[in-house]
């Protein structure tokens, strides 16, 4: 099963410093591992193998075996799930955000390897990573995962037992690069033992630059008027880590997404000075030295600033559904027109705002839906599927009861149960409609009632079940070797003991039932007391009475005297047969009345040998 252990990684280095299981306290840099978030894709396992794990193989199916590890946007979408593994999405709010899910190999080992190059010297760094143990609270007997994170194969940090609680965890630590020292291998390794459980799922893993606390202070917008003054922006250091600071003012046009240098932009202090109205937003990235600021690997950046000129005249367009409301400084408006308002801002700032409002008719939106049930009656692998919309105008918006939004209309890893689906258009025209997931019958085997028997009666296994079977096995598995057609094959159980049977139906679903057979071991053997043989057809041989197959055979027959001589004696005899008993005859003559002795050696079914004897009456 899977076994992902997270580990931290820790300094062993000659001259390094470091801090183990400390995270950065201050701001931190962009991630040197740009893809250590795994990416997103619609795909629930990608086929190309990232090749990111030594030692182990990438299964293009979930889930992955001992030794195997799979990148995944959701485990919950496999057929064919472990049942005591989650079923999960990656750590983030992308509905088809990838994680690495890692069933760890028997043998403690690599499972995640990298090398970093361009680092700067004397600078603190962080290595984290999200892990959640993939095994369901509750479940027992399994192992927990337990990870080490290494630098140039020298571990440093050790996660212990990850707990088995269904959350994701964050594990990281700080460590220092010596003098000269420009990169590092960093790598995750496995410790705990092989077997049932050490199953677990990575994300987000990130190296980063980590300096003092960067910050823009206050953090809340800085409003200003259109017709007002400039305002400073103060670069705030909380620390002496750096002992020669240098600063590079940034701004954003795109709110943020990217950033782009300031020219001359390099002291504490920023003045904003634009008045035409709109967003600006500002950072500054920082590093120890004009040196390392110019490596990305090497600094830090400080929180966004937003800058917001309130403008003095503004105009507003917008188109609304018809029966919706549209919400201005107090004001509703219901129908198409122009509207003008004055409104006064919290700051003081004076606007006077034209409102152009298109109230659409209702679109009379309609949508083509698919719903597939979940494939077995425990599992969430449900789905509903927005499969076209009609009427309204693009782009819409899907909701789903307990879901986050979407843009694509396709929810899935459902489980059954009642889900209202809303669909809105751009001018917010939408469309409800009430769904059902339900989940088929749940898959069983039944083997029947506890049976009670005597050693050597026979039993039929006949199991019934609700659906075709696909694959079976039988514990003990050499009892019983049929499933379809066992009502014709009998089975004589030696001892009292437990069947079990494990099966899967052909959509993937589990099914197990077992039946106690209690074996009464009577030894079935009549052994008499008396025969007379007078040749009047009645008792005239001493021979074994004894029910079959309850006793297999008579391993030795012996008659003696009352002297110890020996009268009678065969071997290997069957029950039942009188031609192989005693006449009464020693030597081919007949002897007298009298009371004689015999043994006998009886075996049983269960391979039981035992010993019989007692006096015998010869009459006449």
């Amino acid at each position: 099963m899977y076994r992902n252990t997270i580990v931290l990684l820790y300094i062993v280095l000659p001259l390094w410093a470091f801090a183990q299981n400390n995270v950065c306290q201050g701001n931190l840099g962009e991630n040197i591992f740009e893809a250590g978030d795994f990416g997103s894709g619609t795909p629930n396992i990608p086929t190309e193998d990232p090749g990111i794990a030594p030692g182990y193989s990438y299964l293009r199916g979930g889930p992955p075996q001992d030794g195997q590890y799979v990148i995944t946007n959701n485990t919950g979408a496999w057929p064919g799930n472990y049942g005591t593994w989650l079923d999960i999405r990656d750590n983030s709010s992308d509905p088809n955000g990838y994680m690495m899910v890692v069933n760890a190999d028997f043998t403690p080992g690599l499972f995640y390897d990298q090398t970093v190059t361009g680092l700067c010297e004397n600078t603190l760094y962080e290595f984290s990573a999200d892990v959640i143990n993939m095994i369901r609270r509750g479940v027992t007997g399994h192992i927990k995962p337990n990870v080490s994170f290494l630098i140039d194969e020298e571990e440093e940090f050790t996660t212990g037992e990850i707990p088995q609680d269904e959350d994701w965890h964050n594990y990281g630590f700080t460590f220092t690069t010596a003098p000269g020292q420009t990169s590092v291998q960093l790598s995750l390794r496995n410790n705990a033992p092989g077997g049932t459980g050490n199953d677990l799922a990575l994300d987000n893993i990130s190296f980063r630059a980590c300096g003092p606390e960067a910050l823009i202070l206050p953090v809340e917008i800085a409003n200003i008027c259109e017709d007002g003054d400039p305002v400073d922006l103060d670069a705030t250091v909380n620390g002496d880590q750096y002992t020669m600071p240098a600063f590079q003012w940034q701004e954003s046009f795109d709110q943020g997404r990217t950033w782009s240098d300031i020219p001359d932009a390099d002291t504490p202090v920023y003045t904003h000075a634009e008045l035409s109205s709109g967003f600006y937003y500002y950072r500054y990235l920082l590093a120890n030295g004009e040196t390392n600021l110019e490596n990305p690997k090497c600094r830090v950046i400080s929180n966004d600033k937003i800058v917001y000129v309130v403008p003095k005249f503004y105009t507003v367009n917008d188109t609304i559904c018809e029966g919706l409301t549209y919400e201005q400084d107090g004001n509703s408006y219901t129908t198409s027109g122009t509207y003008v308002d004055t409104l006064l801002s919290s700051i003081g700032c004076d606007s006077i705002v034209t409102l152009n409002l298109a109230v659409l008719p209702d679109a009379n939106i309609s949508a083509d839906i698919e719903v597939v049930n979940p494939s077995c009656h425990d599992t969430q692998d449900g789905v509903i599927n927005v499969e076209t919309v009609n009427g309204g105008v693009r782009p819409y918006t899907f909701s789903l009861t307990g879901r986050p939004p979407s843009t694509n209309g396709s929810f899935s890893a459902l489980a059954e149960g009642p889900y209202t689906l809303s669909i809105h258009d751009r001018y917010g025209c939408s469309f409800q409609e009430e769904l059902a997931v339900q989940s088929p019958e749940e898959f069983f085997v039944n083997l029947g009632p506890d049976r009670s028997l005597t050693l050597g009666d026979a039993i039929q296994i006949q199991p019934q079940t609700n659906y075709p079977i696909s694959t079976f096995s039988w514990d003990p598995p050499d009892v019983i070797d049929c499933f379809d057609d066992c009502l014709g094959q009998e089975w004589l159980p030696l001892q009292t003991q437990t069947l079990r049977l494990e099966a899967t139906s052909e959509r993937g679903c589990m099914a197990s039932d077992e039946i106690r057979v209690t074996v009464d071991k009577q030894r079935r053997v009549y052994i008499p007391n008396a025969f007379s043989p007078n040749g009047d057809g009645i008792n005239d041989e001493f021979f074994i009475s004894a029910d079959v197959p309850n006793v297999q055979g008579i391993r030795r027959l012996a008659v003696f005297d009352r002297w110890g001589n020996l009268l009678f004696e065969q071997t290997e005899l069957a029950p039942n047969d009188p031609e192989t008993g005693w006449d009464g005859k020693v030597l081919g003559q007949e002897i007298g009345e009298g009371v004689y002795v015999f043994f006998a050696e009886i075996v049983f079914l269960d391979g039981k040998v035992i010993t019989y004897s007692g006096d015998l009456s010869l009459l006449r």
